[in-house]
């Protein structure tokens, strides 16, 4: 048998080989063909003679040239490039600006109902499909889909938006058949949080691979694609020369491994099915949450699908930043479920914490943890607990229907989608050190540090020498702790004090309203209260009004008067935060967080 071999241009997939593959095999006298894209080569095996011209004419049927294969510069030598990317980075900012003062990046869903009601399950799965799952399945379908049609502009429209049809098929038949399994089977398929993380990180990894090759800044990454076997894609019948690269049969299985991608709404469907142990609840929860979702899904493929033109260029860059500020986000998630505290990497000034929390009291030898679970997190969502004293973590759900709702804790072997109202976990902390636990999708996070008593003496001489050793700029106001709560620098409280003390600036006077001192505030992120000093008359009814300007974060998104009124309340943007009490006794109470930080003062005369 005789060998040729043929320089082709043009390839970029497996598809592409299969498709070169197929029509070099109806060439007169080929018994064999191999295509390499990433070589640019076809190694032809024939017997006899044949006709070179025919070689040529079959690569140009399925679509490509002869020719050497070029190696990509690695950075493009197009400035419209830059200046296309700029502006899709700048759109994308604007469009974020918008999302977050409308409230559309914290969509939740208030209901009293539970996922055993099949419409409150198709009304989760809309409210998934353009939020959480929209940040994960829909960054990988975007960045695939843009992908698809950034490579085949000549495709109809139907054509670029049938691969998503069969997409949503193949995720609403699995979702029935595993939530069948697992409703039947039990834990069957509840990964470990680890293994939900490093899932996680995987795909993000991929869109980032996909969202820089929509950019077309990194030419050479173009050659890089995660793809099926050729040998698995020919018994798939991905060989049609009108869909190029995904066939319908891929779509479809693309859509089915969905299942295993932990979105936390996905995750928390999963729990109810499991624990349902019901089969016919387990297929019907599962499937109507992806139908659910659905609407959301097609709608990244109706929108791809459009695109053509001089518009789409500029759309594909838009379309790339997207998908790769969605993989970071998962990035992070997925490194908090591995358990790697982000947080800890970016807030470098944290330090010990003291030997007491307000927010963790003893009651019959049990220390008792009061936390509230909102759509947009935790609160408090760090506490200080002693080593090997039993806990009652009490976890009060306002939204029982937001990715949230899912907490999990390798450390503590706890995995449980939250009802609304109070939920119980209890575990004993058998060693001093950080607990974290996070929801289901890693978005959401927060800690127990634990202690040891017999070790306080020296975490106090700790605390004292990074407290003398911190370099604090007291002209600065108290700035709120970190983002998700890892550490907050509570030990600087003497250094909170020495600012405190330090500023000059006068008190306002409560302001009189019936029989009601009113006072009145502001709090941001940055600014933290403004204004913190007060005075008030004793014995009048006082009424403490901030308006948040943003949520809460860290442990500075919470605030309470000690001696005042000593229950915590948190900060969420657009609502008023109030503390009503009525000082009984004059003196100088001090304004602070739930950790007990100073913050501000209010004299009472």
């Amino acid at each position: 048998m005789n060998k040729t071999t043929v320089n082709i241009k043009g390839m970029h997939c497996r598809s592409c080989e299969i498709l070169v593959e197929d029509e070099l095999l109806k060439v007169e006298g080929v018994k064999k063909a191999v295509v390499n894209e990433k070589e640019g080569m076809a190694y032809v095996y024939y017997e006899g003679n044949i006709d070179h011209g025919k070689v040529k004419q079959a690569v140009c049927d399925a679509g490509y040239e002869i020719g050497i294969k070029e190696k990509a510069p690695l950075f493009s030598k197009r400035m419209q490039d830059y200046k296309e990317l700029g502006f899709a980075f700048l759109v994308i900012i604007i469009l974020y600006l918008i999302g977050k003062e409308l409230g559309i990046f914290n969509l939740a869903i208030k209901s009293g109902s539970n996922y055993s009601s099949l419409p409150v399950v198709f009304l989760v799965g809309l409210t998934a499909g353009v939020s959480t799952c929209m940040a994960l399945v829909g960054g990988l379908v975007l960045a695939a889909s843009a992908r698809f049609v950034e490579k085949h502009p000549q495709s109809s429209t139907l054509q670029k938006f049938k691969p998503h049809l069969f997409f949503n098929l193949g995720r609403i038949i699995s979702f029935f058949v595993f939530g069948w399994i697992i409703g039947y089977a039990g834990s069957l398929f509840q990964l470990s949080s680890t293994t939900l993380g490093l899932l996680t990180i995987a795909v993000g990894g991929i869109m980032v691979l996909l969202g820089l090759q929509l950019t077309e800044i990194f030419p050479r990454l173009n050659g890089l694609n995660f793809t099926l076997p050729k040998g698995i894609s020919r018994a798939f019948g991905i060989r049609e020369q009108t869909q190029k690269e995904y066939s319908h049969a891929n779509s479809f299985m693309m859509g089915t491994m969905t299942f295993f991608l932990p979105c936390g709404f996905t995750q928390a469907m999963q729990l109810f099915a499991i624990s349902s142990g019901n089969p016919m609840v387990g297929a019907l929860t599962m499937g109507v949450f992806a139908l659910g979702t659905a609407p959301g899904l097609l709608g990244i493929g109706g929108l791809t699908s459009i695109i053509k033109g001089a518009f789409a260029k500029p759309f594909f860059k838009f379309a790339g930043l997207v998908v790769i500020f969605m993989a970071l986000f998962n990035i992070s998630n997925g490194l908090n479920l591995a358990g790697v505290n982000v947080s800890a990497f970016l807030d470098q000034n944290s330090v010990a914490l003291t030997q007491t929390d307000p927010n963790v009291t003893m009651e019959n030898g049990v220390q008792i943890v009061r936390m509230t679970q909102k759509s947009n997190g935790y609160l408090p969502n760090s506490f200080i607990i002693k080593k090997g004293i039993p806990v009652k973590w009490i976890v009060t759900s306002e939204d029982a229907f937001s990715c949230a709702a899912s907490i999990v804790s390798s450390k503590l072997n706890i995995r449980k989608n939250l009802e609304a109202g109070e939920n119980i976990i209890e575990f004993i902390p058998t060693e001093t050190g950080s607990i974290r636990f996070t929801c289901s999708m890693g978005m959401y996070s927060g800690s127990f540090n634990v202690i040891d008593e017999t070790d306080k003496q020296s975490s106090k001489t700790q605390i004292d020498s990074q407290t003398q050793a911190a370099d604090i700029d007291f002209t600065k106001p108290i700035s709120a702790c970190s983002a998700s709560g890892g550490g907050c620098g509570c030990g600087q409280k003497p250094q909170r004090q020495a600012a405190l003390d330090a500023d000059e600036t006068p008190p306002v006077a409560a302001e009189q309203k019936d029989s009601v001192q009113v006072l009145k505030a502001t709090y941001s992120v940055t600014e933290d209260v403004r204004p913190n000093k007060f005075t008030v008359k004793s014995g009048v009814p006082v009424r403490f009004e901030i308006d948040a300007k943003e949520d809460g974060q860290g442990c500075m998104g919470s605030i309470m008067i000690p001696g005042l009124d000593n229950n915590p309340q948190g900060f969420e943007k657009g609502k008023i935060t109030i503390l009503s009490f009525t000082p009984t006794k004059a003196g100088t109470y001090t304004i602070t967080c739930a950790m007990g930080v100073p913050r501000g003062l209010i004299a009472v005369n």
